[in-house]
């Protein structure tokens, strides 16, 4: 490795930790504005839309991006993600109208579903094995610092400033990754005339957002939404699996997705954000609804999962030389059931401390397994696919986000409404105890009942699936890296051109 490429890589990396605090801070900050920006500009109905939307294009066309990626190269797609991003940030601030914020939040999505992968292509471009964890430990800790700080500066921006600057704080930023990228990141231009899947690419996406609709609204079992998403997704589905059996370069290379390392990590990895998703979205309702307290002590024990995310991470990166990749992923893994079990036995005389201890727990495995199977994927495959082998582990986690929403909101509805003697608690009444931590009444009472037992069967069912992920990571063979040149290699196969 040349000095001269030796020296930018801390540039490299600065570059690609403030394209990533972009996307992780405008994932947390929007939702302390939104209802500013729904009082002026109206559309209550379409509030959730906003969030969707986004989700919607990040999961859609991350695959699509991680793909071109490989084909043509990690600066020209990285420096497209940044500004679409920015052109979306730019807009969104002088949105006009409810649907006109949904279309640039739709937008914000695209950019972000190139940045995230082809960040972390990046990294593993100028990094070897040894030294790559740390990194991707670094950019963790954007995403924990990004998930505490997103509201503070929020609520901060909406009490002294309009909250357009809430879009408009990321242009500084995605102008400083963008430079840094055009004078540091240097590669070699493609040898030859690349081969597009455009019919796959359009396939998967339409796949992918019918799926996605479906899901937003699948607890509405008679929305029309659901059943035409649902159509849409299979029937697209059925072509993308005809175009891509007939394409000379296929989109989605189903011999990637299907080897065993590589199908169980992601498998483990969708797992682990539907556990996410259910921890972040039901644990402050039991700690204000069921233990009864303050939304800041709710919002402490939940962000310990923040602080184990980091701690796992940095400690997998310093031991996978000495353990083996496969090893610190399964050590990690098996302290996941631990949390999930913490869960399970929470009751209304718990303590919010061992819910902290809970997510503590949860964080340092997540930690652990996200940064492990990440370097995993990117080991078992060459420089020509590491694009879309990065992409594969960020859409499964980004699906299973979607997926744990779908399922533990069913799972909460049916406590709510099946709790054996006790009547069905709707959401006003929900609404209500939420708001009120004083003396309660028999009535009271009676709905923190029926959400305990409705939310500690939440719990039980975020257990079920943390031992299912424990199992997945255990069916990654032990010779999975070995086996390959990835662990062997003492430094990266990508070599920029002329640095």
């Amino acid at each position: 490795m040349s000095a001269t490429r030796n020296s930018v890589r801390p540039l490299i990396v600065a570059s690609v930790m403030a394209a990533t605090s972009m996307v992780a801070i405008e994932a947390t900050i929007i939702s302390t504005a939104m209802p500013q920006i729904v009082a002026q500009l109206g559309g209550l109905n379409l509030y959730s839309w906003v969030f969707s939307a986004f989700l919607l294009a990040q999961t859609a066309m991350t695959v699509v991006f991680g793909k071109l990626a490989d084909i043509y190269g990690r600066k020209p797609v990285i420096l497209v993600g940044i500004a679409v991003f920015l052109v979306a940030s730019l807009g969104g601030g002088f949105a006009w109208s409810m649907p006109a914020m949904i279309a640039f939040r739709l937008l914000q999505g695209v950019g972000a579903a190139c940045i995230q992968p082809v960040s972390l292509v990046i990294i593993a471009d100028y990094y070897p094995i040894s030294e790559r964890g740390k990194v991707q430990g670094y950019l963790a800790s954007v995403w924990a610092i990004s998930a505490v700080l997103g509201p503070m500066l929020g609520g901060l921006i909406i009490r002294d400033m309009s909250w357009s600057w809430i879009f408009w704080l990321n242009i500084p930023i995605g102008l400083l990754a963008a430079a840094g990228f055009i004078a540091y990141l240097h590669e070699e231009a493609p040898r030859q005339r690349p081969s597009i899947d455009y019919m796959g690419a359009v396939f998967f996406t339409i796949a992918v957002a019918g799926l996605m609709i479906a899901l937003t609204d699948a607890n509405a079992f008679t929305d029309t939404h659901v059943w035409g998403g649902v159509l849409v997704c299979v029937l697209a589905s059925l072509l993308f699996v005809w175009q891509e059996r007939r394409a000379k370069d296929p989109m989605i290379s189903f011999a990637l997705w299907s080897r065993r390392p590589i199908a169980a990590a992601n498998a483990a990895t969708l797992l682990s954000g539907m556990v996410l998703m259910g921890l972040t979205t039901f644990l402050p309702m039991y700690a204000q609804g069921v233990l009864r307290q303050t939304p800041v002590v709710a919002g402490m024990a939940l962000t310990m999962i923040m602080v184990g995310w980091p701690i796992g991470s940095t400690i997998a990166a310093k031991t996978f030389t000495r353990f083996g990749l496969r090893r610190v992923l399964v050590g990690g893994s098996l302290l996941m059931p631990v949390g999930g079990l913490v869960f399970a036995l929470l009751g209304p005389s718990s303590s919010p401390v061992l819910a902290g201890v809970g997510s503590l727990i949860m964080g340092f495995s997540m930690g652990t397994g996200s940064v492990s199977a990440l370097v995993l994927i990117q080991e078992l495959v060459g420089p020509s696919e590491r694009g879309s082998a990065t992409a594969s582990n960020i859409f499964s986690r980004n699906l299973g986000s979607t997926l744990g929403a779908t399922l533990f909101g069913a799972v909460l509805n049916f406590g709510l409404t099946h709790s054996s003697g006790l009547a069905p608690v709707t959401s006003d009444q929900l609404r209500h105890v939420l708001e009120d931590r004083g003396v309660s009444s028999l009535a009271d009472q009676a709905i923190r009942a029926v959400l305990q037992h409705s939310l500690h069967l939440t719990f039980l069912s975020i257990l079920a699936i943390s031992i299912g992920v424990m199992l997945l990571f255990m069916l990654v063979p032990t010779n999975a890296v070995d086996s390959t040149r990835g662990t062997k290699r003492d430094k990266p196969e990508f070599v920029p051109g002329g640095h």
